[in-house]
């Protein structure tokens, strides 16, 4: 199965959540059955990884530090444990902490895990290391195709 991974905005309006929804579907629908890789954020990361299981695909999870789950919203962390207790496997990083440096090394990790990183990138710097924006730019430099989905004209809040 080809291997996917995401990186994307967390704080998604629920327009912008249709559209991405629907523009994943898109992408990831013509390779059938998918390896989807994602650290399951709230935003982004979890409308992939359900994606992902909807079009018959299997989840790996990135946990970027032994913290990330309190890092979460509620709702988000009530769907983090589904998802993760789906996974066909957990990866493990070995930060303790969640932060910066944490989040880049998970975004290096599905980068080099992967064939397609798929993006839900408003285009605009990341507004701390390891953001969307830093992810994309590690793909490109090492030659992993990216596919872009935000809507057009749309600007992050």
């Amino acid at each position: 199965m080809p291997r996917v991974a995401v990186t994307g905005h967390r704080d998604l309006t629920p327009e912008v959540a249709r559209y991405v929804t629907d523009g994943l579907r898109a992408v990831l629908r013509p390779y059938g059955p998918l390896v989807g890789l994602s650290c399951l954020a709230d935003g982004a990361d979890q409308l992939f990884a359900q994606i992902i299981v909807e079009l018959g695909g299997v989840v790996e999870v990135v946990v970027p530090a032994a913290d990330y789950r309190r890092h979460l919203s509620a709702t988000a962390a009530a769907r983090y444990d589904v998802l993760l207790a789906g996974a066909a496997a957990v990866h493990r990083m070995p930060a303790a902490v969640s932060g910066e440096q944490a989040y880049q090394r998970a975004n290096e990790f599905l980068v080099r895990g992967c064939e397609l990183l798929v993006a839900v990138w408003d285009g605009e710097p990341a507004r701390g290391h390891g953001g969307t924006a830093d992810a994309v730019a590690y793909a490109r430099e090492l030659g992993v195709a990216v596919k872009v989905v935000w809507p057009p004209g749309v600007r992050r809040a």
